[in-house]
């Protein structure tokens, strides 16, 4: 008898013939994400276990954050030759409990000689003989026990709900603009879910941003590495460039310029990295930049797709969302990031293509570019 994991997916099986391949990956993913806890992963029977854990709850943690996990059940692992031994077990689990229970049994193992209707039967009996505080509700029950007979019997009551989505790596690879705020980290999050892999890219206009706001966003990076694994940040140098953008273009068109500028970037360290998109946190209608036309205005300068993920939510939809995984402290900091710098009185909420190509001709944005992405500094994190 041992203490084990049970681990659900949830899409992986609508994957067909190329199930194995979405399987290979989950079972990787989570075995680096237990590495530090020394998690012994496998999988049989399409489940995947997870034993030999130094701390269960920790364990359950890690496990729970990777994509493509629905849920998560600490489980006790024992023969299942002795059926009384099994409802021994059962009702040991249930004895702290109260309110009401009910058992599910799935008979995997087609040989044992009780059906599922009979282990359900025999089980729910024997705990309510042996622990008689607890009452039988098969519609709404409190809690439910669990019996699975496969190669060895697991009996489990709590399960834990995962992050769900696919396996990270399976559905390419895509360059998050990460900034210091609430959106950013969200979107990014939202991408990677659907299987995408990340990298980031940094803006940081020192010495108008602090190093406090750089080390506020790599522990933003840190934060989705726990959902994404390893991945590389890519600070840009940006100062150079919003001096210029503010000295020689028009005040109220320079917010969009700069995120011209922060797209050309992007998708020149993106196809460096083999990755097939841009992610952005941005929200239409949001601030000034984020109107309709403002946005054309920014994709007119990439070809990829850029993928915005946020773009209809409200803003309490996505500090929700910042909660819930983990990242609202952090973006919440205040540490300025390098949007905040040589902000215009009255941006343009409805600016024209040709006005900003025509304020571009008094830039060099070829040089500019090419200077910043030779300045810029590669940081591992996860």
């Amino acid at each position: 008898m041992r203490e084990i994991l049970l681990v659900r997916f949830g899409e992986v099986f609508l994957k067909g013939q190329n199930r194995p391949y979405f399987m290979k990956k989950l079972t990787n993913h989570i075995k680096d994400a237990v590495r530090d806890v020394q998690g012994r992963v496998w999988m049989s029977e399409g489940r995947i276990y997870v034993s030999d854990f130094t701390d269960m709850q920790e364990c359950i943690r890690r496990v729970t954050k990777v994509f493509g996990v629905h849920s998560v059940s600490p489980a006790i692992e024992m023969e299942k030759d002795d059926f009384e031994a099994v409802c021994a077990q059962a009702a040991k689990m249930m004895e702290p409990l109260t309110g009401t229970f009910k058992v599910l049994a799935r008979r995997s193992d087609k040989r044992y000689p009780l059906d599922s209707p009979a282990i359900m039967r025999e089980a729910g009996g024997y705990i309510l003989t042996h622990v008689p505080h607890l009452t039988v509700d098969v519609n709404n029950p409190d809690h439910v026990m669990m019996i699975e007979m496969r190669d060895h019997c697991y009996l489990s009551v709590e399960r834990v709900e995962g992050v769900q989505g696919m396996p990270m790596g399976t559905n390419g690879k895509a360059c998050l603009l990460l900034s210091g705020g609430i959106d950013s980290p969200v979107a990014g999050f939202m991408i990677a879910k659907r299987g995408v892999e990340l990298c980031c890219v940094h803006y940081h206009s020192f010495p108008y941003t602090s190093e406090r706001a750089r080390e506020k966003v790599l522990e933003l990076a840190r934060l989705l590495s726990e959902y994404c694994g390893r991945m590389k940040v890519y600070v840009v140098p940006f100062t150079e460039i919003q001096m210029q953008i503010h000295q020689k273009c028009p005040e109220n068109y320079t917010t969009l310029i700069m995120r011209r500028f922060m797209m050309r970037i992007a998708e020149r360290l993106a196809v460096q990295e083999g990755a097939q998109a841009l992610i952005t946190g941005e929200s239409i209608g949001q601030v000034a930049s984020q109107t309709m036309e403002a946005l054309g205005c920014t994709d007119e300068v990439v070809g990829m797709p850029i993928f915005r993920p946020c773009i209809g939510m409200d803003k309490s939809e996505i500090v929700d969302r910042a909660i819930k995984i983990g990242t609202f402290e952090t973006s919440s900091l205040p540490y300025e990031d390098c949007c905040t710098v040589f902000t215009p009185k009255h941006p343009a909420t409805h600016p024209r293509k040709d006005f900003i190509r025509k304020a571009e001709t008094n830039l060099d944005g070829d040089a500019l570019i090419e200077a910043a992405i030779a300045g810029t500094e590669v940081v591992e994190v996860g």
